[in-house]
């Protein structure tokens, strides 16, 4: 092998200074740093806010469906509840501590199906295929 290397043709070291001073460093890191905030911050506001109006939405159907006698919602994002982190759904009674009603997982969406501990119907359709056939 060769030490010979055609694209270095020309090239000549410099004296070991840095090829910007500090007066150009300084203004130029503080203007990335401004930039890279200016990218992600608006996308990180967009994300929270929709994610809160989700689970506002989310909690008042499944508290007026699971929990009719509660006089009003909460949802609230835990870092430390019984599922890990995510966003729960309390419901607000008089008088009494709130009750958690459900969660509505780490990304908001659709409303869970209804936990069986607080819907006390009986179902409308009966799904026993003997009870079809033999009716």
């Amino acid at each position: 092998m060769s030490d010979y290397h055609p694209e270095l043709d020309g090239y000549e070291p410099n004296d070991g200074r840095p090829l910007a001073s500090q007066r150009i460093l300084r203004p130029a890191r503080i203007l990335i740093v401004l930039g890279i905030l200016g990218l992600v911050l608006p996308g990180i506001l967009v994300t929270a806010s929709t994610a809160t109006r989700t689970a506002d939405r989310s909690c008042s159907i499944v508290v007026a469906r699971d929990a009719p006698f509660a006089s009003g919602f909460d949802a609230r994002f835990e870092f430390a509840g019984p599922e890990g982190p995510a966003w729960y759904c309390y419901a607000l009674v008089l008088g009494e501590d709130d009750v958690l009603v459900g969660s509505l997982g780490l990304i908001p969406g659709a409303p869970p199906p209804p936990d069986p501990a607080f819907v006390h119907a009986e179902p409308a359709v009966t799904t026993n295929l003997q009870e079809w056939t033999h009716a």
